[in-house]
């Protein structure tokens, strides 16, 4: 190969690097809401779909972010919350990003409106 095909590949690779950059930003935000998505639909066998509990286990959709994080977090330690079924071993298979990430993503979907029953 003579030296203006390996100058020839080599602008290209740098080209190629530099596109890869730049767009970096843009594919990052976007594995990070894909990656946000996956962790919740792990919620959704306790808290329901979106964080909407049908049942016993508290709702999480529509809580404060800073109050989710925090619950969160306290989960994690050592010494969780009084009444924690399995919450302080799901919680520590989660880094600080993802945390905040789910706090996040819970905040902003819409609380479940309290229905009650017409008949009574």
């Amino acid at each position: 190969m003579h030296i203006a095909q390996k100058l020839a590949s080599a602008s290209v690779l740098w080209a190629a690097a530099l596109a890869g950059l730049a767009l970096s930003p843009a594919a990052a935000a976007a594995q990070t809401t894909f990656d946000v998505s996956i962790l919740a639909a792990s919620c959704a066998n306790c808290h329901g779909t979106d964080g909407r509990s049908p049942g016993g286990i508290p709702s999480i959709a529509g809580r404060p972010e800073s109050i989710l994080r925090s619950q969160l977090i306290a989960f994690r330690s050592d010494a969780p919350p009084a009444g924690t079924t399995i919450m302080n071993r799901l919680s520590k298979g989660y880094t600080e990003a993802q945390i905040h990430a789910l706090a996040k993503y819970f905040s902003e979907i819409k609380a479940q409106e309290n229905k009650k029953d017409p008949s009574k």
